[in-house]
């Protein structure tokens, strides 16, 4: 009689368990997730900022159309991205073209002293900032998801019901070289 008594409490107990690790990934999952979205909800801002810059700058520089070009398509694309690999692709591509059309401005003083290209230059920064602040906890979150998921014993629990990884917010090599302009 007693040993039915150890296995109903050891089955409790293990039921418990999994009750318990299945809802702490799925808290860590919708964590994870809404991080992401505070990502896409800076990446939109900056998408939407985008055209009243290219707008502003291509009244000063007819010229550089080619750079001007390369950050519309880098937008659209960026926009247009739907995975997490795809969206981080996108936007580091983006990051570089913006980088070029920011460094335009040295070129000519008039765009430089414009308020209206001062001031979406500095809604740009602070929205990259944000992003920034946003990937990296993005990327925090995911990685507490994934050390539950791979952990032991919780993988096993993980692993009964498909949790699967998260990819991180990586930064492309080409993106941590200093951008080069030249005129």
């Amino acid at each position: 009689m007693s040993i039915f008594i150890i296995l109903g409490i050891v089955l409790v107990l293990l039921i418990f368990y999994v009750i318990s690790t299945y809802n702490k990934l799925v808290n860590s999952r919708n964590k994870v997730e809404n991080q992401f979205s505070q990502v896409d909800i800076q990446l939109k801002r900056r998408a939407d900022l985008i055209p009243n810059l290219v707008e502003t700058v291509k009244g000063y520089a007819k010229h550089e159309e080619g750079t001007l070009t390369k950050v519309i398509e880098a937008r659209n694309k960026a926009v247009s991205a739907s995975t997490v690999n795809e969206k981080v692709e996108a936007n580091n591509e983006l990051t570089g073209a913006l980088n070029k059309l920011l460094m335009l401005s040295e070129a000519y003083p008039d765009l430089k002293a414009n308020e209206n290209f001062m001031s979406l230059q500095n809604d740009l920064t602070e929205t990259e900032d944000k992003i920034t602040y946003a990937r990296q906890f993005y990327n925090d979150s995911a990685m507490n998801f994934n050390n539950v998921v791979e952990m032991f014993p919780s993988n096993i629990i993980a692993n009964m019901f498909g949790f699967k990884k998260f990819e991180y917010f990586k930064i492309d090599e080409k993106e941590k070289e200093t951008p080069k302009v030249k005129f």
